[in-house]
């Protein structure tokens, strides 16, 4: 049983990745085996389908802080920084080229 549980807890967190097929072909297989019982089955997956949205969730919100932090410490270069540096490089250039 607590290899079963195990299962069902990678399984949830797993979600964002395996997808809610994976999730009920993983349920339908314990079934099978007979370590879950067919009434359980219903509300584990609606379970674990729900318990990997919100981890993914999480995670996407975690990636979205990072990323946000780092733009503001100025360590990544925006579109913005890019385009302007563009421009720059190019007026050089010209300039450059005239003398």
């Amino acid at each position: 049983m607590k290899d079963t549980i195990g299962k069902a807890i990678a399984l949830g967190l797993g979600l964002a990745v395996a997808g809610k097929e994976q999730v009920e072909r993983t349920i339908d297989e314990l079934v099978k085996k007979g370590e879950l019982s067919r009434a359980e089955s219903g509300s584990l997956t609606e379970e674990l389908v729900r318990k990997g949205e919100e981890a993914k969730s999480r995670v996407e919100e975690m990636v979205r802080a990072r990323v946000y932090a780092l733009l503001g410490e100025g360590t990544l270069a925006t579109k913005e920084d890019i385009e302007r540096l563009k421009a720059r490089v190019s007026e050089l250039e010209q300039r450059l080229a005239g003398n």
